[in-house]
């Protein structure tokens, strides 16, 4: 096989991913939500925010949070705290935000 065969191979596959992607490459197809997920990581439990106060603390626009809000609620890294105006949000009580603590923890205690 050619190198070619190769080249076109690879981006037969790297399409084919992302037409069918894992929920890691769904939720970080976007540059801003590392930056996001990141911030979310360091909040405190509980801590409630709204996207004013999530962009400061990411260090991006409040657009940029606003843009990725609906991603973030859909794959239970942020929900919605109920009767708040603006609306607030806080960090889902979920399985998916457990695991990326632990990710996270696990990744940090590497080479200590």
């Amino acid at each position: 096989m050619s190198s070619m065969d190769h080249a076109d191979d690879r981006g037969a596959k790297k399409e084919l991913r992302k037409e069918h992607p894992s929920g890691w490459l769904y939720l970080t197809q976007y540059d801003a939500i590392p930056i996001l997920v990141d911030a979310l990581l360091d909040l405190p439990p509980n801590r409630e925010f709204n996207k004013t106060e999530l962009a400061a603390h990411a260090g991006v626009t409040r657009q940029t949070v606003g843009n990725y809000t609906d991603l973030l609620c859909e794959v239970e890294l942020i929900e919605d705290v109920p009767n708040t105006s603006p609306r607030r949000y806080r960090v889902a009580d979920s399985d998916v935000v457990r695991e990326l603590f632990e990710l996270n923890s696990a990744l940090n205690s590497v080479g200590e």
